[in-house]
């Protein structure tokens, strides 16, 4: 069936021109990724209150706005590192260059399969990586992509990249806590901080309580940083895929700026000292990149912004090439060049890698709406399950400030990380350190492991599926 053309204005997004079908399918797709970001609130924030809850530093009344609202100024206050880190994994540039329906596809299929297992992984209480299901999702429908579509496929380094990250942060949570929960037992020997609490009035001394709050403070926080990153990522992985003319480049950047960036950056590998054929090849096909790119901006001026698309994936070959000739020891630049490198670099990313201040908004919101709701069943198993013995003070701090520290430092080098992991990881080594393996709960852990084993190829499979079964649809 053929539908009308139908261009209508909505604030934030302007005026809208796609056909009825495809119109629908995006008000979905943007109902997806607030239902995606609302269902991460409740399924990963759990981890952050589960210790002041158990260790009755906070009562759950207060504990969850607590959380949300921390979950929320993270969002807002993270960047953007971790959400581009999404678009990086996709084939972005072949994307945008096909029909509309094609993204709708994709996007969906990211969409709806992370929700499924989130939701399903959830329901059976089972901690379970937002991150490596949202990742997997992006995969395989990747792959799906490419299968259907030919050209480039998923960004293999990337997600490699990705992958380390999310495989390491959990073995570093389980020994750092464990190492920080051996210092506090054998070394500090602090009988306040050992107390197993015994009864709802059985609360901490106001010091050891100050220091549980911080670190779910701590979590929240950074956990809206690096995970509510990856709303973002996805609400601008919807716009580019329906809007690319809207929302491939940062518009607010005026075309001279970027051209003045161009034309500095040019300027500095010109005066480079350069030794061998291999860096004189690199500066020339850096230098050839930078002119394509100022011949879209051309263009786009001239057409009154016609294709930014392509003004964006010549940048993209820009900063990527950027980053070869810095790295290169056959090219030197004075300080000031390279200040004034690092500064253009800076310059010419972020037309490219933004987002909104609305998108971000969007995000927080759901973000820290979804943590106040549905929060119990993880946090039972986060406070209950992992051990054979009651969470105590020491276990809460060590295995948050772990947590809480490893999602502060992958944000800052624009890495995912997942909240789920690194803190359930982080909870069984405070507990072995307590109390050795005879203090693990074998069921849970072997729940949990099979979730965790299990998520990434299940949702690559979901992803894959899906791409296959909207293709048909829509």
């Amino acid at each position: 069936m053929h539908f009308i053309l139908n261009v209508i204005t909505l604030p934030f997004l302007g005026e809208i021109d796609l056909s009825g079908s495809i119109l629908v399918v995006f008000f979905l797709c943007l109902l997806a990724v607030v239902g995606f970001e609302f269902v991460n609130g409740f399924h990963d924030t759990a981890n952050a209150v589960a210790t002041v809850i158990y260790t009755r530093a906070l009562k759950p009344v207060v504990a969850i706005p607590w959380s949300g609202f921390f979950n929320f100024l993270g969002v807002f206050l993270g960047g953007v590192a971790v959400a581009m880190s999404v678009l990086k994994l996709l084939p972005l540039d072949a994307l945008m260059s096909l029909p509309v329906s094609i993204g709708a596809c994709m996007v969906l299929s990211v969409l709806v399969a992370s929700i499924i297992w989130n939701l399903g992984t959830w329901y059976l209480g089972i901690p379970c990586s937002s991150s490596h299901t949202l990742y997997g999702a992006l995969i395989g429908s990747s792959l799906a992509f490419t299968f259907f579509y030919g050209g480039p496929g998923v960004n293999w380094d990337k997600a490699k990249e990705i992958g380390l990250s999310l495989i390491l942060s959990p073995v570093f949570g389980f020994g750092a806590a464990a190492l920080l929960m051996f210092l506090i037992k054998d070394v500090f020997k602090s009988k306040a901080l050992l107390h197993i609490p015994t009864g709802e009035n059985d609360r901490p001394p106001f010091l050891v309580r100050a220091l549980l709050i911080t670190t779910c403070t701590l979590v929240s926080f950074f956990h809206g940083s690096n995970d509510g990153q990856k709303g973002v990522g996805l609400l601008m992985l919807i716009l580019i895929a329906f809007l690319p003319a809207k929302f491939a480049v940062n518009h607010s950047i005026s075309s001279d700026k970027m051209l003045l960036s161009l034309n500095t950056t040019e300027q500095v590998l010109s005066r480079a000292t350069i030794t061998g054929d291999a860096g004189k090849a690199e500066i020339m096909k850096t230098d050839s990149a930078i002119d394509r790119a100022k011949g879209e901006l051309t263009i786009a001026e001239a057409q009154k912004g016609k294709s930014p698309y392509k003004i964006r994936k010549e940048l993209k070959s820009v900063i990527k090439d950027l980053g070869v000739v810095t790295a290169d020891t056959n090219i030197k630049f004075t300080d000031a060049d390279k200040t004034i490198l690092t500064s253009d670099s800076k310059n010419i990313t972020s037309i490219t890698d933004f987002a909104p201040i609305w998108v971000i908004a969007t995000i927080s919101i759901s973000l820290g709406l979804g943590t106040m709701i549905g929060w119990k069943r993880i946090v039972v198993t986060i406070g209950e399950k992992i051990g054979n013995e009651h969470l105590n003070y020491a276990q809460g701090a060590s295995s948050e400030i772990v947590a809480a520290s490893t999602i502060a430092i992958s944000t800052s080098l624009g890495l995912p990380v997942s909240t789920t992991h690194v803190l359930s990881s982080g909870i069984a080594g405070s507990m072995m350190a307590a109390g050795g393996t005879k203090n693990l709960n074998n069921g849970t852990l072997k729940s949990i492991g099979l979730a965790w084993v299990l998520t990434l190829p299940v949702s690559m499979l979901l992803g894959l599926l899906l791409f296959v079964l909207f293709r048909l649809f829509i």
